[in-house]
């Protein structure tokens, strides 16, 4: 299989350079340059993606990893990504795949509709573009989404949302739900730590929750001194409420010094805490805490009579009490997300998967 892959989304520019129209950061590149994201390169006066069919690993999770606690709880997901990012986050948490500049370390190849065999011979609702950003290979993954469509998976984009407008639209025109990183509520933040702005990501917020069906969650990875003041938390919740509404699951995740960051501690318990009340305080109706062990802050309660529906420890779901078509039985209020007839949690495992009993010829 061809590495190097047509790419979508790109224009000529007068002086002989290709612009990038994918994301926000425009790049503009001579012929064997790559973008900041470093996987979609001009070659032979055109734009393509160097990583398309080739992964940095597959595996199967538990729905609740991505995370996504609305959409169909305690199925599992086929997960997979590649390397690359076009943001440049100095917390990031995986960056030694998002960063990854060799390509010889992505061994392991599949076509589209071997990851859509793969998930549907492991029994998975679902498949997962996540590890680094789908953004940057939106093309194996919309492509990707059209065959797991095929087989009646469904397919999700975990992502840091930083997309052109145009590109949007067609990559979300494959998706059916989507955990979007916020990652903090100033351009300050996204400037000094990402290398990026708020706005593009605010805008991907309001288009998946106005203009799509996409199921949306949305996390944000508090980082002590950074992101985590009583103010920023307030703003950013009263946000969600007001522009999202009230029944977007918001998941406040615990930092772990990494990458660039390792100077900075861990997130406390309390801070979680005090976020999750905060945006409770605001009106979300489902607020969780993420990467801690706090039972209560991975419960989904009733908005409504506050009965605990849904008890998690960690990616375990211990109880499950909603009813097939998504209500509280105690007092009947409808819960929001996807929901269908719970046999049984996948439970908290992490099962790795070997794709060479699925390969196929493109």
């Amino acid at each position: 299989m061809s590495a190097n892959h047509p790419a979508r989304w790109w224009h000529k520019l007068d002086d002989g350079r290709i612009q990038c129209d994918l994301c926000p950061r425009d790049c503009k590149l001579h012929e064997g340059q790559r973008g900041l994201c470093f996987v979609r390169m001009v070659e032979g006066d055109r734009m393509v993606l160097t990583t398309y069919g080739r992964s940095s690993g597959f595996c199967i999770d538990p729905i609740e990893k991505k995370p996504l606690n609305h959409f169909y709880p305690g199925s599992s997901i086929f997960s997979f990504g590649t390397a690359g990012c076009n943001l440049a986050c100095k917390f990031c948490q995986n960056w030694d795949i998002s960063k990854a500049k060799d390509m010889d370390r992505l061994m392991d190849q599949a076509s589209p509709e071997a990851i859509a065999a793969a998930a549907k011979a492991h029994d998975c609702k679902s498949v997962a573009f996540t590890y680094n950003d789908p953004v940057v290979f939106a093309e194996y993954a919309m492509d990707t989404a059209d065959a797991c469509h095929a087989l009646g998976i469904k397919t999700v984009a975990v992502t840091a949302g930083y997309m052109h407008d145009q590109a949007r639209r067609e990559f979300y025109a494959k998706m059916d739900a989507a955990n979007v990183d916020l990652k903090g509520f100033t351009d300050s933040f996204y400037g000094k730590l990402c290398s990026g702005h708020l706005q593009p990501v605010l805008d991907t917020l309001v288009y998946l929750r106005r203009e799509t069906n996409v199921w949306l969650e949305i996390t944000t990875l508090l980082i002590p001194g950074q992101n985590d003041t009583g103010e920023e938390l307030t703003a950013l919740s009263r946000w969600v409420f007001n522009e999202l509404g009230a029944d977007v699951p918001l998941h406040f995740s615990a930092f772990h010094p990494d990458y660039k960051m390792v100077d900075v501690p861990p997130t406390p318990s309390a801070t979680l805490s005090r976020a999750r009340s905060i945006a409770m305080d605001e009106g979300l109706r489902y607020v969780y805490t993420g990467n801690v062990h706090d039972p209560q802050g991975e419960t989904t309660y009733c908005p409504s009579c506050k009965t605990p529906l849904i008890e998690r420890d960690w990616y375990q779901i211990n109880t499950y009490h909603l009813t097939d078509d998504g209500h509280c039985p105690k007092c009947g209020a409808a819960i929001a997300g996807r929901f269908e007839k719970f046999t049984g949690a996948f439970g908290s495992r992490r099962i790795p998967v070997i794709m060479s009993n699925f390969r196929l010829r493109p």
